[in-house]
């Protein structure tokens, strides 16, 4: 099934097939063969908190206009705008950045919680006891995003691929690079 898989970028990037792209830490000659990031619509509670912190700020701004200074005004104003960016560019680092490199050697997982601080598991094909994907609730089955678990033999860490576009379809691409390699 892998070598019948194309090229494809889909769902704003949040599942691509055999990307043309290279990590820090790939090993000569491994080859991706799927990257998978959360699926874009479980980032609209913080996108929608952004647009409600902004409607926040400008009817505040009716209220201030009068009671304050242009001076004090302005340095509110920036301030607010600021934090606003601020947690939305930190949410957007946050989507972009905690990935699922599917190799034909490995299975990594990159979790970047903030600026300063990141996690990254990864399990030898070889090393996988199992794959589980589930998707529950309704929003979850409509648009086809859920999670997938791979448990690994020993002390290595497990892996968790949270809120990812087509879990079924990743699992199986997994599955069959398991095989591939058993």
């Amino acid at each position: 099934m892998v070598k019948e898989l194309e090229t494809s970028h889909k769902l704003f990037h949040s599942f691509c097939l055999r990307p043309n792209i290279h990590f820090s830490a790939q090993e000569e000659g491994e080859k991706i063969i799927l990257i998978v990031r959360s699926h874009p619509l479980t980032q609209l509670s913080w996108i929608a908190n952004g647009v409600i912190l902004f409607i926040v700020l400008i009817t505040i701004d009716f209220v201030l206009y009068n009671s304050t200074t242009i001076a004090q005004f302005i340095m509110i104003n920036f301030l607010s705008v600021i934090m606003i960016l601020s947690y939305l560019w930190f949410n957007f680092l946050a989507y972009y950045f905690n990935v699922g490199i599917i190799t034909d050697k490995r299975v990594i997982d990159v979790d970047f919680n903030s600026i300063l601080y990141r996690e990254i598991n990864e399990a030898q094909l070889n090393k996988i006891e199992d794959v589980t994907s589930k998707s529950s609730g309704y929003i979850a089955s409509v648009f086809d995003y859920g999670d997938i678990f791979i448990q690994t033999a020993g002390t290595i860490a497990n892996i968790e691929l949270i809120k990812v576009p087509k879990p079924t379809q990743a699992e199986r691409i997994i599955s069959d690079m398991m095989e591939k390699h058993g």
